[in-house]
């Protein structure tokens, strides 16, 4: 053990419920500082960096999304759109499962609404503690 002088420790958590209290007391880590979730704004402002290089089909509405998203973190948003983007291909992978196939048409790999929502509900879900049951798909 050695003195360190000019070090600082940093250390990040969501669930500060089961930090050990003896961690943050004083002279230990005993700065706190509380970031709040997003609101309306800050939400689709983080869905539309997320989403930037996404291709999103025009009935895709940031707006109405982060309002559907209320409570949610940024990275919530972020596995939305990750989560709807995994259904888009599972999708198109079982549509076109021939690589040959896959290939012409690959222009129909889009996020649409009903993506969004059931990704939607597949984090809210998983935030609640009850993840769904998650079957895996099987590629040939």
């Amino acid at each position: 053990i050695q003195e360190l002088n000019g070090v600082v420790v940093m250390a990040a958590t969501n669930r500060l419920d089961i930090v050990d209290p003896s961690i943050i007391r004083p002279g230990r880590i005993d700065k706190l500082l509380y970031i709040p979730l997003p609101d309306k704004k800050a939400r689709k402002e983080i869905l539309s960096i997320h989403s930037k290089d996404i291709p999103l089909a025009s009935e895709v509405n940031l707006e109405k999304i982060s309002e559907l998203a209320d409570g949610f973190s940024g990275a919530d948003l972020r596995a939305i759109i990750n989560t709807a983007m995994s259904i888009v291909i599972q999708e198109f992978i079982s549509k076109y499962p021939k690589p040959e196939n896959a290939v012409k048409h690959l222009k129909e790999i889009i996020i649409k609404d009903e993506h969004i929502h059931k990704a939607i509900k597949k984090v809210r879900t998983s935030r609640d503690g009850k993840p769904d049951k998650v079957s895996v798909p099987y590629y040939r």
